[in-house]
């Protein structure tokens, strides 16, 4: 009878990508030599070499195999590689049988822009960014409700938990720990209000922002690095029929990571 647990079966077909860089192209080169390499589609995990855009782009790229449970397990190969895991001479089929999976919702964004209407996910967060030196002038609405009728800021941004660590945490957002049903809503650089840091919300709020003035104070919607340009409206909600499933070293989970950035200095 196969073991179920048994490392070298858990994980026996394994997907290998990387991103274009050499380093991570001669960490794949010695890998697939190792272990073999098959496509996604018929893989147990894939298993991405890069950094964590890297990361973020593979799990778009295969999110119709991801949003089925197909885990990914990435391989740090860039440089701050948070959503990574570090790279070690150990066993890959071991690494993998004890890995930990961090299961992540992105954010939908629909958002009407100079082109028409655009879609996007974003797993870190969604910017609104002003596109000249002139401050953006943004409407907030939650849930139908409007809550600020004028935002003057460089911009703002909605962030997920997993995501709450990158640009919202440089906004002076707060630390979200994962697991937790919250988003974080964070001015970049507000004129006025000038004392409103943000505020968190239930991961059910349908979010709309509406670009006052877009004529003179054009602004950018930014989906993790997916922009489009001179956008009018846009509605962020998190997307809760699509789970991603990352896989960590043991002891080194996600949710430990971002419980130390609670306290680095």
């Amino acid at each position: 009878m196969t073991n179920k647990q048994d490392p070298k079966t858990k994980f026996k077909n394994i997907a290998f990508i990387c991103a274009n860089k050499s380093k991570a192209k001669k960490a794949m080169s010695e890998l697939v030599a190792k272990y073999g390499n098959c496509d996604a589609g018929q893989a147990d995990v894939i298993v991405a070499l890069g950094g964590d855009g890297f990361m973020l782009d593979t799990l778009r790229k295969h999110i119709s195999l991801t949003r089925r449970g197909l885990p990914v397990y990435g391989i740090n190969q860039g440089t701050i590689g948070f959503l990574m895991n570090n790279s070690s001479e150990d066993s890959l089929y071991k690494r993998l049988a004890k890995s930990h999976a961090a299961k992540i919702q992105p954010l939908k964004m629909t958002a009407q822009a100079s082109g028409g209407q655009v879609e996007a996910l974003a797993i870190n967060e969604i910017s609104l960014l002003r596109q000249t030196s002139q401050a953006a002038h943004i409407r907030i609405s939650i849930d139908g409700e409007e809550r600020m009728e004028r935002l003057m800021a460089d911009g703002i941004l909605i962030s997920t938990p997993a995501g709450s660590t990158a640009y919202n945490l440089s906004a002076h957002g707060p630390v979200i720990p994962l697991g937790s049903d919250i988003l974080a809503l964070t001015p970049i650089s507000a004129f006025r209000p000038r004392r409103w840091r943000g505020a968190l919300l239930k991961n059910t709020a349908k979010v709309k922002f509406e670009i006052l003035n877009p004529e003179k104070r054009p602004v950018s919607a930014v989906a993790d690095s997916t922009e489009f340009r001179n956008v009018t409206t846009v509605e962020v909600e998190q997307a809760h029929d699509i789970t991603f499933n990352l896989l960590f070293d043991e002891g080194h989970e996600l949710d430990e990571k971002i419980f130390r950035e609670q306290f680095s200095v």
